[in-house]
C-alpha cells in the first residue's frame, strides 16, 4: 500500500464518528423489499422506544419510515434542536411540521435584520 494512501485510510479511521459513517440520503434504500421494510422497521420502532434515538433514525432514514422520522424530528424539536429536527421532517416529507421551523427561522432573520 503507498505512503499516501495509508496516511488518508490513517486520518480516516482517526476521525471516524463513534456509529460510524453514515450515508443520509432524501431517498429510501429502493432495493429494500417491503418485507424487509416492515422488518426494519419494527426494529426501528423498538429501538426508538427503547431509547436508541440514532439507532433507529438510521433505520428510519434507510427504509424512508416516515411517521418514523417525523418521531425523531419530534423529539429533536423539543430537545430545541430546530435544525436537527428540520432534515427528518424534510426527508419525512412533512411540509408542515417543515414550516414552522422555516417561521421560527424566518423570525430569527427579521430580529438580526432590525438590530
Amino acid at each position: 500500500m503507498s505512503l499516501q494512501k495509508n496516511a488518508f485510510l490513517t486520518a480516516v479511521e482517526s476521525n471516524r464518528p463513534p456509529d460510524g459513517f453514515i450515508k443520509v440520503t432524501d431517498s429510501p434504500l429502493t432495493s429494500l423489499s417491503s418485507e424487509q421494510k416492515v422488518i426494519l422497521n419494527r426494529k426501528g420502532n423498538e429501538l426508538f422506544n427503547n431509547g436508541k434515538i440514532q439507532e433507529a433514525a438510521r433505520i428510519f432514514i434507510t427504509t424512508g419510515y416516515s411517521d418514523g422520522l417525523t418521531r425523531v424530528g419530534d423529539l429533536l424539536s423539543k430537545k430545541n434542536q430546530s435544525l436537527k429536527a428540520l432534515k427528518f421532517y424534510i426527508l419525512a416529507k412533512n411540509k408542515k411540521k417543515c414550516e414552522a421551523i422555516y417561521e421560527k427561522i424566518a423570525k430569527v432573520i427579521s430580529v438580526l435584520e432590525k438590530e
